[in-house]
């Protein structure tokens, strides 16, 4: 008998992107590097210290955009309660990254679980759940049509340079005013908004990557004042871009 919870532990190479649906809730997240997710029209990054929890049985895509190690668990349905939601991604506390390190112990096999694995899985549910209550606000729209899909794809692709919204409607071969259009439609969001959020994501990534300096990263995905990036990345997630580096470290 499989057991009602398990650990899933592993260290993975850089990956395109692949469909995932599991027929357990998932608690999916990286104890170094990071993962990205994309369901629901959406896209997040999940570097340690967030997660997604994901309900049984529904879609998603994870894509490994450099080498990772996985810290995600596994519930039967029959364990827990479903999820509050089918999909959300929220800030772990220092509890849940406790446990998580906790359960690593137990991985998938037919052994059932001892009591204090059960407890300590429970409990791991049990504030896991609660946290994802409050899910993260930061997340970017994935898009619906190919114009828009790619004119994202583009934006995230000039990110360290210049980006003209006018030179991005012509690469997709729409009119500005149209593709303008098309982002308040499809995301609810500007095309100015989605190029901030998307400038705070690779932020992100390059924070859980190493050791690289706060001022070269905020260069890195198009800033050119300091300044404003603490500004814009504190806006988005309520911490400093070196207060939330801390937040991956043990």
């Amino acid at each position: 008998m499989t057991r009602r919870a398990y650990s899933f532990v592993r260290t993975l190479a850089s990956e395109l992107a692949r469909d995932l649906c599991v027929d357990r809730h998932y608690l999916l997240c990286a104890s170094a590097g990071t993962l990205r997710l994309e369901a629901q029209g959406q896209a997040w990054l999940l570097p340690p210290a967030r997660a997604a929890l994901i309900e049984a049985g529904q879609p998603i895509r994870v894509s490994i955009p450099r080498p990772v190690t996985t810290a995600s668990v596994l519930f039967d349905t029959r364990f827990t309660p479903p999820p509050p939601a089918p999909l959300t991604v929220f800030d772990l506390n220092p509890l849940a990254r406790a446990l998580l390190t906790e359960c690593r112990t137990w991985g998938e096999c037919d052994e059932p679980l001892t009591a204090y694995a059960e407890t300590l899985f429970a409990a791991l549910a049990v504030v896991t759940w609660r946290l994802a209550q409050q899910p993260s606000p930061v997340v970017v729209p994935a898009g619906r049509s190919p114009e828009l899909r790619r004119a994202l794809e583009l934006t995230e692709q000039r990110l360290g340079g210049e980006v003209r919204f006018e030179d991005v409607a012509a690469k997709v071969g729409l009119a500005p005013r149209s593709l303008a259009r098309r982002f308040e439609e499809e995301t609810s969001m500007t095309w100015r908004a989605v190029l901030r959020r998307m400038r705070v994501l690779a932020a992100i990534e390059e924070l859980a990557a190493g050791d690289t300096p706060v001022t070269k990263i905020a260069f890195m995905v198009g800033y050119t004042s300091l300044s404003a990036f603490n500004a814009a990345f504190r806006e988005l997630t309520g911490r400093t871009p070196t207060e939330y580096r801390a937040s991956f470290r043990p």
